[in-house]
């Protein structure tokens, strides 16, 4: 199997065939400028050729990658290598291993080459579906349900300050002591209920975020200072950093919020866990990026921060559903904390995924976050 390149070829790996300067473009360069992560493989599963953007995504080189299974490289799924027949197969918005960039959502498609019996083309989109981005109509329900949800948070916090006033007031009046329980009661519920709204405020912010440089790691310290200090002190929390990380583009404010977020998911989920450990990593990711929607250029995203438990994950049925508001496996869980989470993660440039790594298998909540222009 050779791919043309004007009039001469590039052959398989170990050829030796010359290439000249003066060749015109042909299938190989053609191939090699794809803007989608390719590999072609060959009858006995292993890798040929790759073009650029493969190598970026899978942080290989193309010399590094030929003659190598390309199951050893990308792992998919067991229920969706079950599907293929070497005859054409997609599999939309799943997750994928890399070998040397841990796991992405991403569409997997893959094609025979005609008159090439057992050859075929791999490509791998990084984005998936769950990043295609909405409809008009999409978005414009999800700004209007926004919308009604601040609205009802400013209309009920009237009412609520005049009940707590009231009770107070009560409070203060002799009574009996079973009364005063009451207005004790009455007092702690109408606070509860203001501080699931402030929640809801937070979630229903549209406000800009002023991003600057920032050096991650001392806010990531402050997270973890407040955490080991507070609910997630008998837990054994370690960290595996890249050292050289670049600045990266933040708000200071909803960093720390979106980790301390994710620290406390993460906690809490280590309630039943022997030996519960959290794990902050870092990493730089080069070639990660996502689309930027119709007309606007794709979003690098090298910067990779992990949040990693050695917990039992969530339940398989709502695990897709996680980053939905009011979505929740915890029995007393208001479903507001993972989605304002991807909203803060999504205010700074970023996305954030969900999955199970590893074994044994480990919680990964998995941000990617642009770098810092020059840094």
């Amino acid at each position: 199997m050779a791919l043309a390149r004007g009039r001469l070829s590039i052959p398989d790996p170990g050829g030796g065939v010359a290439r000249t300067a003066h060749d015109a473009p042909g299938p190989a360069d053609w191939f090699a400028a794809l803007p989608v992560a390719a590999l072609v493989v060959g009858p006995d599963g292993r890798v040929a050729h790759a073009n650029s953007a493969c190598e970026n995504l899978l942080n290989h080189s193309e010399r590094a990658m030929r003659g190598q299974a390309i199951d050893s490289l990308v792992r998919l799924p067991a229920g969706a290598v079950a599907r293929q027949d070497g005859h054409g197969f997609a599999a939309y918005d799943v997750e994928l291993v890399l070998d040397r960039a841990g796991s992405i959502r991403a569409d997997y498609v893959e094609g025979s080459l005609p008159d090439q019996p057992g050859w075929r083309i791999v490509t791998i989109h990084p984005e998936g579906a769950s990043l295609r981005f909405a409809s008009s109509s999409e978005r414009g329900g999800a700004r209007a349900a926004i919308g009604a949800a601040a609205m009802l948070a400013h209309e009920i916090k009237n009412p609520l300050s005049g009940i707590r006033g009231a009770a107070q007031l009560l409070a203060q009046v002799e009574q009996a002591e079973e009364r005063r329980e009451l207005t004790s009661l009455i007092t702690a519920e109408v606070d509860r209920v203001a501080a699931l709204i402030d929640r809801m405020e937070d979630f229903t912010d549209e406000r800009p975020r002023a991003l600057e440089p920032r050096n991650i790691y001392p806010l990531i310290a402050h997270a973890r200072q407040i955490a080991a200090a507070g609910f997630a002190s008998g837990i054994a929390i370690e960290e595996r950093f890249d050292p050289s990380l670049p600045d990266v583009l933040l708000d200071d404010h909803a960093f720390v919020q979106l980790l301390l977020n994710l620290l406390k998911n993460a906690a809490e989920a280590l309630g039943a866990t022997a030996a519960p450990r959290i794990t902050l990593a870092t990493a730089y990711r080069h070639g990660v990026s996502v689309g930027g929607g119709r007309g606007k250029a794709r979003r690098q995203l090298p910067i990779e921060l992990c949040v990693i438990d050695n917990g039992p994950g969530a339940p398989a049925d709502l695990a897709d559903h996680l980053f939905e508001p009011f979505v929740s496996g915890k029995r007393e869980g208001r479903g507001l904390g993972l989605p304002l989470v991807e909203k803060l993660v999504g205010e700074l440039g970023g996305v954030i995924r969900y999955a199970r790594e590893g074994e044994p298998p480990a919680t990964v909540f998995r941000i990617l976050l642009p770098r810092a222009p020059d840094a």
